[in-house]
């Protein structure tokens, strides 16, 4: 007897089938989105989303939000306390400078400043590292050599240095810095996105698409773009700190945005020789630039985890869903002409096992 009647002998004659075990009603497509939303809201970081949220909704709503003109100059209130130390008022929560400015007030001014000059340099600077390193893991050869070399000079002239010249001979700006800002962040994304673009280039899913005659421009946008875009966001988010902290290094400096702008370096500057006595006037923005410093990283870490495969599967979490569902996976790419090629390889892989004779029990 061959091995199919063996099976079906060792069954009991006139046995009931087992009956199928009960599936529940599988879930519509909104209520998965909806579920996998609750799960990615119920994982992230609290109290750094909150601050995060908080920060760029002070930043777009800021001159709605200023309880008084930050450029207004009363001598008369000058260095005012806060509110919640002695002699302080609620007129001026967080007291006021040696002009009599509302600390307040440029506090939240310049968290629209910082933000929009890490968003602008981030913006520019990664759209032409995110190219250039594309361009030079794909290419390879001399365009690959000659683009990580002026990655390499630009990341070797320290961005200070390179601020102070471009303020003497050009003059402080808020466009000298979001240039300084995007003339090293490019270095950075064209190093780590020619990185990523070599690793997957060398992948089976690839060749496959180039023998299926899909040619560079196709292969990029389709294949290797979408794998790379996880560590693109994960990197813009983890720069908006350094980004911050920058731009309030050259405000210090006297190199950043010059005033009567107001920015978190600039008020740190302005209270340096008033430690002793106005102390508040340093702490102040300092504090609220080291805080919204922090959660950016936290929060860009969690971002990290969240769509890195690698870091999922060691901490036991799931991938994005819900909103971040349109962020691709990196163990896909399988599309178009790889997908077609593909299938033929297995549907010859197929054929030829139909060919084998299955094996028979002794």
């Amino acid at each position: 007897m061959g091995w199919w009647t063996r099976a079906s002998a060792a069954e009991p004659t006139g046995a009931e089938p087992a009956a199928a075990p009960r599936v529940g009603r599988p879930l519509s497509g909104a209520r998965q989105r909806f579920a996998g939303t609750i799960d990615v809201l119920r994982r992230m970081p609290k109290l750094p989303t909150a601050v995060v949220v908080l920060a760029i909704a002070v930043a777009a709503f800021a001159d709605l939000l200023v309880p008084h003109a930050p450029a207004a100059v009363n001598p008369i209130d000058g260095e005012k306390p806060p509110a919640f130390v002695t002699g302080g008022t609620w007129t001026y929560p967080l007291g006021t400078d040696r002009k009599g400015r509302d600390i307040l007030s440029r506090v939240i001014l310049g968290t629209r400043v910082s933000l929009a000059v890490a968003a602008g340099a981030i913006s520019a600077g990664g759209l032409v590292g995110t190219f250039l390193g594309f361009l030079a893991g794909y290419r390879g050869g001399w365009v690959d050599a000659l683009i990580m070399r002026a990655a390499d000079a630009f990341l070797a002239f320290p961005s200070i240095l390179i601020a102070l010249v471009l303020a003497v001979t050009i003059g402080p700006s808020f466009t000298v810095v979001v240039t300084v800002l995007a003339l090293i962040l490019w270095a950075r994304f064209a190093r780590l996105v020619r990185g990523e673009v070599l690793y997957w280039k060398t992948r089976d899913f690839i060749g496959l698409a180039r023998v299926a005659g899909a040619r560079g421009p196709y292969i990029v946008r389709r294949h290797l773009l979408p794998n790379v875009l996880n560590t693109i966001v994960v990197l813009c988010t983890l720069q908006i700190g350094w980004a911050i902290i920058v731009e309030a290094s050259l405000s210090f400096l006297g190199a950043g945005i010059p005033p009567p702008t107001p920015t978190w370096g600039s008020m740190v500057a302005e209270g340096v020789s008033l430690i002793e006595r106005a102390w508040w006037i340093s702490v102040c923005p300092g504090a609220a630039m080291m805080l919204v410093v922090l959660c950016f990283n936290l929060f860009g870490d969690w971002i990290r985890d969240l769509l890195d495969p690698k870091l999922r599967q060691l901490l036991g979490r799931r991938g994005p869903r819900g909103p971040l569902r349109w962020l691709p996976r990196k163990t896909s790419g399988l599309r178009g002409s790889t997908s077609r090629c593909l299938g033929f390889v297995g549907s010859a892989r197929l054929r030829l096992a139909s060919h084998c004779p299955r094996p028979r029990s002794p």
